[in-house]
């Protein structure tokens, strides 16, 4: 072997070792995360508040216009945000960068859904109805994905 050959060898090694530095194997997980997902989807199709799913919540529509507050309609987008389209990216790329993005994004929006329950709950009857089936489903589906996703991060350090 000659040195060019010795030389783009190791330059070979070099590139395929970054590259699985940069990417996580998630395994079994990656299907757990995924029904997590797909039960928060199935989440926002149900009653959040009254008769108002979560989708009206979200875009402050329907039902839920002029009776949802300012947190569950945060807790609405940071768990679309980190729950559903962050989670699929980092399904998808295997990126190690963003299972730090969704395990600090959701956990983030489960620390928001505790409140969003809690501020259904203190109001529920005075103004507006209480927390519904969905936002319930929605929010333990939050935590077990915060807790697949810091589990993913947490592994390699």
């Amino acid at each position: 072997m000659s040195d060019d050959d010795l030389s783009g060898l190791k330059k070979e090694i070099d590139e395929v070792e970054h590259q699985a530095a940069r990417t996580v194997e998630l395994g079994g997980r990656a299907v757990i995360i995924s029904v997590a997902v797909f039960v928060l989807i199935v989440g926002y199709l149900l009653p959040w508040m009254g008769n108002a799913p979560g989708w009206e919540v979200l875009l402050h529509q329907g039902d839920a216009a002029g009776k949802a507050g300012m947190v569950p309609r945060l807790f609405a987008a940071t768990a679309l945000l980190f729950g559903v389209f962050a989670s699929a990216l980092a399904l998808i790329t295997r990126r190690w960068g963003l299972t730090w993005v969704c395990a600090l994004g959701c956990w983030f929006a489960s620390v928001d859904g505790l409140l969003a329950i809690w501020t259904r709950q203190s109001v529920a009857g005075l103004t507006s109805p209480g927390p519904g089936i969905g936002l319930v489903i929605s929010e333990a589906a939050m935590v077990v994905l915060g807790v697949l996703w810091f589990r993913t991060a947490w592994s390699r350090l």
